[in-house]
């Protein structure tokens, strides 16, 4: 009787568990449609101001009406001796434009003007869900078309994080007027992202089994209530379809999206491409961790695709 109950347990663990973790996909999957909303405050745009005038330069408000009707605002920031080339910026999820603000700090030190929208759902953008690149890819073509028809740009790059990596990963796939990409802690695909998430971020290994039917309906019934393909949801196939330069950053301690995301688009990119991986940095740090060495890597690999 006594090696029966070990047994028992262990059959309860592998049909309760699994059934539970399907259970809680499924009620999350609109969670995942709705991440958490970060409003831009006065006191933001207050910030954003002051960072700009020590770089000599103002903002202007770029508003730009998506194919599906959604209206995504920003700001165009124009270098103060500009070069003609311009970064389009894309920040993380549950986030607004204000994350990816030091990153347009270097470049408009750089000569560089940028772009810094709010994804749609985000910050102060419409649109009804997050799609984590699949209808974020036609809002940056909108995006381009909109900037050519004021700017002109010379030579057009994007810098992401994230999900924002994933984004301008995806994007970049389908616009070829996105000459290179910077990607800092991209997810590979939403199945595999999901996977970690699932293990409590700190355990594939759960995410692929004892909870993968959380996984599966989670990112069924997302892709159902959204009516998107959630499997073609992929930098990895993005960077498959279109030879284009890429610069893959992975923060080594990554929890979140662990190095293995930025391994897996790397062995699937067909353009030129190079990857550093910063020791010690958590997601999305890399430019805490090493900002010199990133402001020198992000310039240097534009620079040589010019």
């Amino acid at each position: 009787m006594e090696m029966r109950r070990p047994v028992r347990f262990l059959l309860k663990l592998l049909l309760v568990a699994p059934l539970i973790a399907a259970i809680v996909g499924w009620i999350v999957a609109p969670w995942f449609l709705h991440p958490q909303r970060r409003e831009l405050t006065v006191e933001m745009i207050q910030q954003a101001d002051i960072a700009f005038s020590e770089l000599h330069t103002h903002r202007d408000e770029f508003a730009v009406q998506a194919p599906d009707g959604s209206f995504l605002r920003g700001w165009k920031v124009r270098a103060a001796q500009p070069s003609g080339n311009w970064v389009l910026l894309f920040h993380g999820v549950a986030d607004n434009r204000m994350g990816v603000l030091e990153h347009a700090r270097i470049l408009l030190l750089a000569g560089y003007n940028v772009v810094m929208m709010d994804s749609r759902a985000h910050g102060a953008s419409e649109g009804p869900t997050a799609t984590y690149g699949w209808l974020e890819r036609n809002d940056t073509h909108a995006i381009v078309n909109a900037l050519e028809t004021t700017e002109h740009p010379r030579h057009l790059f994007a810098l992401g994080e994230s999900m924002g990596a994933g984004i301008a990963l995806q994007s970049a796939a389908v616009e070829p007027r996105i000459e290179a990409v910077v990607a800092e802690a991209s997810f590979a695909n939403l199945r595999e992202a999901s996977y970690d998430y699932a293990g409590l971020r700190r355990s594939p290994w759960l995410g692929k089994t004892l909870f993968a039917p959380g996984t599966w309906t989670m990112i069924y019934r997302a892709g159902r209530l959204a009516g998107i393909p959630t499997s073609q949801v992929s930098p990895e196939k993005a960077v498959a379809a279109r030879a284009f330069p890429v610069l893959l950053i992975c923060d080594a301690a990554d929890v979140a999206l662990p190095c293995r995301h930025t391994k897996s688009i790397y062995d699937a990119a067909l353009g030129a491409k190079e990857m550093w991986i910063v020791p010690g940095a958590f997601h999305t740090a890399a430019l805490g961790y090493e900002p010199q060495e990133f402001k020198r890597r992000v310039l240097a690999f534009y620079d040589s695709v010019h």
